[in-house]
């Protein structure tokens, strides 16, 4: 399989993001890996762009790698998906994906305008990876870069996204013993097509799916907001939902949520639902569990909506495998792709690090909780087992380095002569990862 990787990075082949693709590079040898220094080599290209366009028309993955710039791609790089478009380079139908590194200081919104560009070039897009700056020199983030590239892998080779043990076993039971609970809201379903999105995935999953009705739920009422849970997480109601939630839907493999669109939600019934999961606190009990979405409505025009799902998953700690819409153009298939996602992320256990939305919505949290922890008692026992607590920053000699770097870089005589060595000295440690492994 032939990858084409779109270097970004002005620093070419010093870049850090580079060294997750050369780290890749090494444990799948199956791959040929071709690598265009799109940061450094963009006037060049712009004169003559043709050699680009073969090797891009030769490719069967085009991965984007770059360091995220200002909310974006760096302008090279921004440059160069321009002159694809301009030369309608002949990309439709095939597979494309990044890679980045950053703070995750809005890779969103980086990683959007790749998805969408990709998407005009008729490209089939999946997922990338959002790695922070250091995470290579990390076990935890080597272990991520090589599962994202394996899941990338298990994407192309399933096509669709339905994989061969989804599509096969229609109605022939669970597999593996994991389950999936599909919280479901037929309230506003007038015309049956929620529920026939429903019980086509129960077909094409061959896992175990409960379908829960939370507008079967008899909810006593909304979320007081009284503290009442914040010490041992009973609610103040007397209805049972703290049990109900606990067991029958928190105690499964993957969560699914299904719902129609109504006034540019999921409706009222799944915000009190929402609202009511506060007998948990700010802990997320799901964390590493993948959740995925049902939806009947047209999604595409609630980009309000749209960040809310990803936001709900991204805080919680949630692989978010895939939405699945009525709008889409084939349903079915989108329905068939979300299943086999699923089933993938359960099998392999699949936890891709978290983006802007994860990492600074729990730091957020992270600095309430330690201020509220005399009241949010089990919000600040769960925060201390999990690490969450990672201030304040103690790395000394880090901090002490980055004086003497800053004070050498004020002195004009010797930034003249380090020159454009700053980026090698940043990509040493990344070069001993690659001797070392």
């Amino acid at each position: 399989m032939k990858v084409l990787v779109l270097n970004g990075s002005p620093s070419g082949n010093h870049s850090v993001t580079l060294y997750t693709v050369y780290y890749i590079q090494k444990y799948f040898p199956e791959c040929s890996f071709e690598i265009l220094q799109v940061g450094q080599q963009i006037r060049r290209m712009e004169g003559n762009f043709t050699p680009c366009i073969e090797k891009l028309e030769a490719a069967d993955l085009i991965l984007f790698c770059y360091p995220v710039y200002t909310f974006l791609v760096p302008s090279q790089l921004h440059r160069f998906i321009e002159l694809m478009k301009e030369h309608q380079v002949q990309v439709a139908g095939k597979f494309a994906s990044q890679i980045t590194t950053s703070l995750h200081f809005y890779d969103i919104t980086a990683h959007a305008f790749v998805e969408e560009n990709c998407k005009d070039l008729g490209m089939r897009y999946i997922t990338g990876l959002s790695a922070d700056m250091e995470d290579l020199q990390k076990e935890q983030g080597r272990r991520e870069a090589l599962d994202y590239f394996r899941f990338v892998l298990w994407n192309m080779r399933s096509g669709a996204g339905i994989s061969a043990g989804s599509a096969g076993r229609e109605g022939k039971g669970p597999a593996s013993g994991k389950r999936i609970c599909v919280v479901a809201d037929f309230s506003s379903d007038t015309e049956g097509t929620l529920r026939r999105m429903t019980g086509r995935f129960q077909e094409l999953c061959s896992q175990e799916v409960q379908v829960t009705d939370i507008g079967e739920f008899p909810f006593a009422g909304g979320c007081l907001g009284c503290f009442h849970c914040a010490s041992d997480g009973k609610c103040i109601y007397k209805d049972g939902f703290d049990d109900y939630l606990r067991t029958r839907i928190q105690s499964a493999d993957a969560t699914v949520y299904a719902f129609t669109v109504k006034d540019h939600s999921m409706g009222y019934r799944f915000k009190l639902f929402d609202d009511r999961q506060f007998c948990n606190g700010h802990r997320t009990v799901t964390m590493g569990k993948p959740v995925g979405y049902l939806v009947d409505g047209d999604l595409s025009r609630e980009n309000n909506l749209k960040i809310l799902i990803e936001s709900r998953a991204q805080v919680g700690g949630n692989f978010l495998a895939g939405i699945a819409s009525s709008q889409e153009e084939n349903a079915d298939a989108g329905i068939g792709k979300l299943a086999g996602t699923l089933e993938y992320a359960m099998e392999h256990d699949y936890r891709p690090p978290k983006n802007f939305y994860g990492v600074g919505g729990l730091k957020i949290f992270r600095d309430l909780i330690y201020q509220m922890r005399g009241l949010m008692k089990a919000d600040h026992i769960f925060y201390k087992q999990h690490g969450f607590y990672d201030f304040p920053q103690k790395r000394k000699g880090r901090i002490a380095a980055m004086y003497l770097v800053g004070g050498m870089m004020r002195n004009k005589k010797l930034q003249k002569k380090i020159g454009g060595k700053m980026t090698e000295g940043m990509i040493l440690p990344y070069k001993n990862i690659l001797k070392k492994y």
